[in-house]
């Protein structure tokens, strides 16, 4: 058949189709909004649980209920028009009467499933008693409990700063201001941490030697090889430490006819460089004189004394004549740390002395003068600010090419590693030395950054760091050497996030606010419990003594400084 042949249509069949038509359907109109006026008949009584658009439906069937719950989400399928069961029933007439007993089996975190069910399946395959897996599993309940309150009671110790597994410890006292505020001073500016850390001064240039005084000796390379095998006792060196402040200083003295503007030593522009890591309080005072500033530390203060577990989570609390309240484990460090930095030196040998000699000896002491170099050095801070400070070296070490190197010698001490939530160093060590100083960086963060900016200001090679312990943990006069590190200030300071442009911007910032005020004494004190510096105004005879020997000296100093 050809398949473009028609087949033919049978004559009884009608070809006329009815024409279809369309039935409109009713609208409802809703004169008060949108949508239907009323429901449907076919949807009344039907049960409806109202969702919002944006709620989480949740799986198509679940037959179990709560079993299959997000733990981590408990209201990730919650919806925002009420919880409750899809379909609950409430009758008018019984809802004041009706209880819900709730017979479910309680469900277990996650951390806590299937810890002994394979012990209970193996029992069951060897023809275990069920009195017997009835006991492991009490067992295993009380261990889970106890293990609950001891995380839980450790969590609190966290985040209190208090008792660690130990309700009945106290909490964090407040901390005492390392002096009194007066009702006549007069606060001028508040700075908290999280401002001043945003603060940057780049571009800072390497300061210039101004002058070099004293005479260093040399390190001893036999204490590299000190280990916690074959540690070396601490001996008792009975030496001289100089303190001075900056305007007793008689080298600035005299700088400040001719150079700079802005004077201080660098333990006090690394106090200031990084306060925003310490927590304990300190003040120094500033005293404006023209268009000068001259930094100054109080006298008979504990300014110059090391802190200990100053940035711990657990702070030393003891008090009174405790060996470990934070008055003695101070003196204890700065204690350490200057024995050690004069035993590790070559006493007998030559020193490397400068051509100015120490200008704090007197003819008594020219003898019992430790191991010590200060340089006095020139920082230009733009806009007319000169600065000029008093660094300090340690000792120098013959380098590779015969040539000299200055150091900086710090002692690193360790008083009781379970008070101070620490690792024991004789087990630690020589075997894992990076988590000992990781530890001490957690501790002690202000201390070791104020170290490696008075590195840097100072401009020493390498930083010796010395580890040194309690011989017996009740005993603190005894000490014996553990080991030593050495870095270059600027890996360092790298390594515990250091930022110098930071510490010149913190530094800059409270130089051009104190040279904006009028002529006078002020004050910086680091609160003692809020992360904040503040900067009183306050009066010129603030802190000096009423003998008339020390107001003639107070005055020939002011005097020498306005000519």
């Amino acid at each position: 058949m050809n398949a473009t042949e028609e087949t033919p249509m049978p004559e009884d069949v009608d070809v006329k189709e009815d024409k279809l038509h369309f039935v409109a359907p009713g609208i409802q109109d809703n004169p008060d909004g949108w949508g239907p006026c009323e429901l449907p008949d076919q949807f009344k009584d039907m049960p409806y649980q109202p969702f919002s658009k944006g709620d989480r439906l949740g799986k198509i069937a679940d037959w179990t209920g709560s079993a299959y719950q997000d733990k981590k989400f408990t209201n990730k399928y919650a919806s925002q028009f009420g919880s409750g069961s899809q379909y609950a029933y409430y009758h008018d007439e019984d809802e004041t009467t009706f209880h819900l007993v709730d017979n479910t089996r309680a469900q277990k975190p996650p951390y806590q499933r299937g810890r002994f069910g394979r012990n209970q399946r193996n029992m069951r395959g060897r023809g275990g008693q069920r009195g017997g897996m009835n006991q492991m599993q009490a067992l295993g309940k009380l261990k889970l409990r106890e293990r609950e309150r001891k995380g839980q009671s450790k969590r609190w110790g966290r985040q209190q700063g208090g008792f660690r597994n130990n309700r009945n410890q106290p909490q964090i006292k407040n901390r005492d201001a390392s002096v009194t505020v007066r009702p006549d001073w007069v606060t001028i500016e508040e700075m908290d941490f999280p401002r001043l850390a945003k603060l940057s001064l780049p571009a800072v240039k390497d300061g210039e030697d101004v002058l070099c005084c004293g005479s260093l000796e040399f390190y001893d390379k036999s204490y590299d090889r000190v280990n916690v095998k074959n540690e070396k006792p601490l001996q008792r060196i009975d030496r001289v430490f100089h303190t001075v402040t900056t305007t007793d200083d008689p080298v600035i003295r005299k700088l400040s006819k001719t150079e700079g503007n802005v004077y201080a030593t660098d333990a006090i522009l690394a106090t200031i460089m990084c306060c925003t890591r310490s927590n304990y309080s300190w003040d120094i005072v500033i005293e404006k004189i023209g268009d000068k500033l001259f930094f100054d530390k109080r006298d008979n203060t504990e300014f110059d004394l090391l802190t200990v577990n100053e940035t711990s989570v657990e702070p030393p609390q003891d008090e009174g004549n405790s060996l470990n309240s934070p008055r003695n484990l101070a003196l204890e460090a700065t204690f350490i740390n200057h024995n050690f930095s004069q035993q590790a030196l070559k006493s007998n040998e030559n020193r490397y002395t400068f051509d100015e000699g120490n200008p704090f000896i007197s003819e008594e002491e020219e003898e019992d003068v430790a191991s010590v170099a200060y340089r006095y050095r020139k920082w230009d801070l733009n806009n007319g600010i000169i600065l000029i400070a008093r660094c300090e070296h340690d000792a120098v070490i013959q380098g590779p090419n015969n040539d000299t190197q200055f150091l900086t010698v710090k002692a690193l001490n360790e008083w009781d590693s379970k008070l101070a939530n620490g690792v024991e160093w004789r087990q630690k060590l020589d075997s894992q030395r990076g988590a000992v100083l990781a530890n001490e960086l957690r501790n002690n963060a202000c201390k070791l950054a104020k170290w490696t900016v008075q590195a840097l200001l100072a401009g020493s090679d390498q930083i010796k760091f010395g580890y040194v312990s309690r011989a017996m943990v009740r005993d603190s006069s005894k000490h014996v050497i553990l080991g030593t590190q050495q870095y270059k200030p600027n890996e360092f300071a790298t390594q515990i996030n250091l930022n110098m442009d930071n510490a010149w911007g913190i530094l800059r910032c409270i130089i051009d606010i104190c040279m904006k005020q009028k002529d006078g004494k002020y004050l910086i004190m680091k609160d003692p419990n809020k992360p904040m510096i503040r900067l009183y105004n306050i009066p010129d005879n603030t802190f000096e003594s009423d003998g008339d020997e020390d107001d003639d000296e107070d005055e020939a100093t002011h005097d020498a400084f306005q000519s």
